[in-house]
């Protein structure tokens, strides 16, 4: 990409504000071309409201956003932007096709409404009224209609939200196909494990500010939360307070002894003080933290901030956060 070509998003200092609460609190992000980004976040983060300035439907109260270079409110350059909120209302006295060829007049060259309803397993639901669609099958739809226009930018607001399993899949594989052709995606989800199928990078969002913002194996590496897992021989109500231990999970009796699991920030001097003790253990396993384990990790360290502290870094800074709280 050409260094004079303006990034698809570029949000710099932004604070927007509801009244007296601040949702979001000098934020900035940068997303480049072809990037997939995962924005995580508890409810009340600030990930609505980010990407709500992104498609121009709010403005900042500080700072700017612009979109492919330009203010997000100038109807030009929403052409290559593609949403799907959190809630879509469709008219549902038409049917499935209709709705899709109604949104494809607004393009000069839109997706063929066949290559929208196969993307999106539609095809067998052509002929339904959108009013008679299932939860899921509207999600699908407004999923599927983001892209008619074949945008260089899509916005997804929580978009698998009431889908099953199955449907979920379904639409992962579409979007993974529709980035690949060199689309910019950004995806907010309550679902880790879609962020972790999706995203190649990954922020995470609370209280209104940037806590993390990169790769997802740095995201998780940023937490030093280990699982140590072990078989233990003898009792293991003292094992919570060995060094470094913040709890111990998933007891479960087994040959041998007790199959327990350790959550540790410092799983050397966890280990090491096991030894030490001399607790008679056998098949040690540490692995690293899920990507659940990173997220609330990073937001209840977060919390454990005080009101005034200043914001965080960006975590390619490699910010050195606070503790976790307990």
């Amino acid at each position: 990409m050409s260094t004079d070509t303006p990034p698809p998003v570029l949000v710099e200092h932004v604070t927007r504000r509801f009244g007296a609460v601040t949702a979001l609190d000098d934020v900035s992000l940068r997303v480049d071309a072809g990037e997939i980004v995962g924005l995580l976040g508890p409810n009340g983060a600030g990930k609505t409201t980010l990407l709500s300035l992104v498609a121009g439907l709010r403005t900042p109260d500080e700072g700017t956003v612009r979109l492919f270079g330009a203010d997000p409110r100038d109807p030009a350059a929403r052409t290559s932007l593609g949403t799907t909120p959190q809630e879509t209302g469709l008219p549902e006295t038409l049917k499935v096709r209709e709705v899709i060829d109604f949104v494809a007049g607004h393009f000069a060259d839109p997706m063929p409404r066949d290559e929208v309803m196969a993307r999106f397993g539609l095809t067998e639901l052509a002929d339904r009224q959108t009013g008679a669609l299932s939860g899921g099958q509207k999600r699908r739809l407004a999923v599927g209609l983001s892209l008619v226009g074949r945008p260089r930018l899509v916005l997804l607001d929580e978009p698998t939200t009431g889908l099953d399993v199955e449907a979920r899949h379904v639409l992962w594989q579409a979007l993974r196909d529709y980035h690949a052709d060199g689309a910019t995606v950004i995806v907010t989800s309550h679902y880790l494990e879609e962020i972790e199928a999706l995203a190649q990078r990954v922020v995470v969002v609370g209280s209104g500010r940037v806590l993390a913002d990169d790769t997802l194996p740095h995201v998780l590496d940023l937490v030093a939360v280990r699982r140590v897992t072990l078989t233990v021989a003898g009792p293991v109500a003292g094992l919570a307070a060995l060094p470094g231990v913040h709890e111990v999970t998933g007891t479960s009796e087994v040959p041998g002894g007790t199959r327990v699991t350790l959550v540790a920030s410092d799983a050397d001097a966890a280990v090491r003080a096991l030894v030490t003790a001399g607790v008679p253990f056998a098949d040690l396993e540490v692995r690293g933290a899920s990507l659940e384990e990173a997220f609330l990790s990073l937001t209840t360290r977060d919390a454990a901030v005080p009101p005034d502290a200043p914001a965080p870094a960006a975590a390619a800074a490699a910010p050195a956060l606070p503790e976790v709280a307990r």
